[in-house]
């Protein structure tokens, strides 16, 4: 196995400021879910998912509420996926996925990230192929013995599962995510999931060393200060 995982999404800061951000950018992307495939989490799975982590990221219910109820309404706004791809700081790949009502103004902030901190933006599928669409499942665990007889006896597709520290990590096609949730709970009653969400896993590590450490972490910084940004996946590893 030997694929260390790590979760690579933004900590939600202390100050409101921050919380407020974390909040729009979950209530956009609710919205957009809730309207492209309905406002019931029941049939849409998509946007129970959301709704889920959502929870889990301590996002207010109202904030929910209002972004399904928006959804459920006339008009409203007319949001666009965007995604963008290149190279940042000290050659690591990055895919930035946004959601925009207005792709000149998103491209223009995110190719501002990249030549602002020597990094460079590429065309679609310039680095997509390095990173594997995966449903990711950690829980505090020894032994992956029993995990997998249970996700066999479901006959859910599984990657790859790895015990390190205490924990057991279980990637899956995305296309799994609620068949192997489903097995993972009903094996084993009191499970209690660290991380359950879909994401991009990269194939190989880039290690940021010497001056590209503090260009690397303007690079992020200017991202998620982007409104339009929702998630930034990399392969980066910051040598200690």
């Amino acid at each position: 196995m030997g694929r260390a995982f790590e979760v690579r999404k933004v900590a939600m800061a202390k100050t409101q400021a921050a919380k407020s951000k974390v909040y729009s950018k979950y209530g956009k992307e609710i919205y957009v879910t809730a309207k492209n495939g309905g406002p019931d989490p029941d049939t849409n799975l998509s946007l129970r998912r959301l709704i889920e982590k959502a929870k889990k990221d301590q996002v207010p219910a109202h904030v929910v509420e209002k972004a399904i109820d928006k959804a459920n309404g006339a008009g409203g706004e007319d949001y666009s996926t965007a995604r963008y791809e290149g190279y940042g700081p000290g050659g690591c790949m990055v895919i930035v996925d946004c959601l925009t009502d207005n792709n000149n103004r998103t491209i223009t902030e995110v190719r501002n990230c990249f030549t602002k901190t020597n990094a460079k933006i590429g065309a679609p599928g310039a680095v997509m192929h390095m990173f594997d669409h995966q449903a990711i499942f950690a829980f505090k665990g020894d032994d992956d013995e029993p995990v997998l007889e249970a996700l066999m006896m479901a006959d859910a597709d599984v990657t790859d599962i790895e015990v390190e520290d205490g924990m057991v990590t279980v990637f899956a096609p995305h296309t799994e995510f609620y068949k192997v949730k489903t097995a993972l709970s009903e094996a084993f009653e009191d499970i209690e999931f660290d991380t359950e969400e879909i994401t991009f896993v990269p194939q190989t590590t880039t290690t940021i060393t010497g001056d590209d450490i503090p260009l690397f972490e303007k690079f992020m910084d200017m991202l998620n200060d982007c409104d339009d940004v929702q998630d930034i996946y990399h392969n980066a590893q910051v040598a200690e």
